[in-house]
């Protein structure tokens, strides 16, 4: 087909210069669908008392469809940036944000709860899995050579950003108008949002005639690549990539990324304060904190990319949250101590800061199959997450307490950090 065609070098070396490269609006629009994306994926879980309480749906019920969402999230990742590079980033995307459409809105008709589950689990799932973090990966791989580490931390920080910004709103607006008016706001925003993708995304540098932001006259970054297979391109990257140590590498390190964040701290830090007699608000106030400097954090991690090798950035980054998971049951007591606020504070700086160094090394592991590589390893974030989520409530319910686990994860994080340690990149020339 025409689209897959590489245009020539004199097409490119003759291109007018341009005050404002086109990466710059790419990375914005990619940004706003970003932080749409985190916020839909977290309205299930506002929703979830309003939704028993008119349909007396037991918290388990609602929960499944939650826990699809979730799932979804990680495990369509990697196929969706497989499809972005056969069919284009904004085919997928636009897809993917009708997909959240239909999805929230259709809520509004259902009464059972298969309905549920086909909603926000099925459909919103794979819609927020498409705009997940490989489609981070695809565009700073794609647009971006120079401040592609920067670019990386500032995409990977919508996600906080949406939460932060919406799950209030959400919750306001359920809570004085039930839960059916949020759903169709969620669903006029993804609405709103696809005509900004179709008509500010493109696929590749070189369909504008420029080349990636930051990339030297003889470099070949933002050309476009022919690809085939679609969806089955994923299975056969997990195939080549598998057989690589650096992958398992990257992937065991990220699975414990997510059980030390999500699965772990996001799930159970409320319960486990309030076991040791924090008020619930309390607690949750101060998971809100972590999601402020969670995006201070992430964009500083991309700046750093940019400048250090990424191995020393998440032997950094997983040894020291490895000592604050270790102190926390010390830290944990009735009251917001200054020791417990300087824990809130790191552990926010530290949250998803190992994102923009797994991409980068990803990108140099891997090459034209970066973005692929990277959603099986953010997939196996999600998997870590999911493991940590359900094994620290075993753990509560055995013993009385999370002591255990915040003394597992903390041992886990140093072996991640041995994992990054221990990962070989390319030379120079290569990268």
């Amino acid at each position: 087909m025409t689209e897959l065609q590489t245009p020539t070098p004199v097409s490119l070396a003759t291109a007018p210069r341009r005050r404002l490269h086109p990466a710059w609006p790419v990375a914005g629009v990619g940004f706003i669908a970003l932080l749409g994306a985190a916020a839909f994926r977290s309205v299930p879980s506002v929703l979830m008392d309003p939704l028993h309480e008119e349909f007396g749906w037991s918290h388990g019920t609602i929960g499944t469809a939650v826990s699809l969402n979730l799932l979804l999230y990680g495990l369509i990742s990697p196929f969706a940036a497989a499809l972005m590079d056969r069919f284009g980033i904004r085919r997928v995307v636009a897809c993917a944000l009708l997909l959240v459409a239909a999805g929230s809105g259709l809520t509004v008709f259902m009464s059972r709860p298969w309905h549920l589950v086909l909603t926000w689990g099925l459909l919103v799932g794979v819609g927020v899995g498409s705009m997940s973090m490989p489609f981070v990966a695809t565009i700073t791989g794609r647009w971006f050579v120079r401040q592609r580490g920067l670019v990386t931390g500032v995409l990977t920080a919508a996600g906080a950003t949406g939460q932060l910004v919406f799950l209030p709103l959400v919750s306001a607006l359920a809570h004085a108008h039930g839960w059916r008016l949020p759903s169709l706001i969620v669903a006029g925003a993804a609405l709103a949002v696809a005509p900004l993708v179709v008509l500010f995304i493109r696929d590749y540098p070189s369909d504008l005639g420029v080349r990636a932001y930051g990339a030297e006259p003889d470099s070949t970054a933002g050309l476009r690549v022919p690809a085939a297979g679609g969806a089955s391109r994923a299975l056969t990257v997990l195939g080549t990539i598998a057989r690589r140590p650096g992958f398992w590498l990257l992937a065991g390190g990220f699975a414990v990324c997510g059980a030390s964040t999500n699965g772990l701290v996001g799930t159970h830090f409320v319960s486990a304060a309030h076991d040791h007699g924090m008020p619930p608000t309390a607690a949750a106030s101060l998971l809100a904190v972590v999601g402020v400097f969670d995006v201070a954090g992430t964009i500083a991690s991309g700046w750093l990319t940019d400048r250090i090798d990424p191995r020393y950035l998440l032997i950094g980054y997983y040894t020291l949250r490895g000592l604050s998971l270790l102190i926390l049951p010390a830290l944990l007591g009735p009251d917001t101590q200054p020791s417990l606020w300087v824990f809130i504070v790191f552990y926010g700086l530290d949250w998803v800061a190992t994102v923009p160094p797994t991409v980068v090394l990803c990108r140099e592991l891997f090459g034209a199959d970066g973005p692929v590589a990277f959603g099986w390893v953010f997939a196996s974030h999600q998997i870590g997450s999911a493991v940590a989520a359900t094994g620290a409530g075993v753990i509560r319910d055995l013993q009385g307490s999370y002591d255990l686990a915040w003394y597992l994860a903390g041992a886990l994080c140093g072996a991640a950090a041995v994992m990054s340690a221990v990962v070989r990149r390319p030379p120079a020339a290569a990268r």
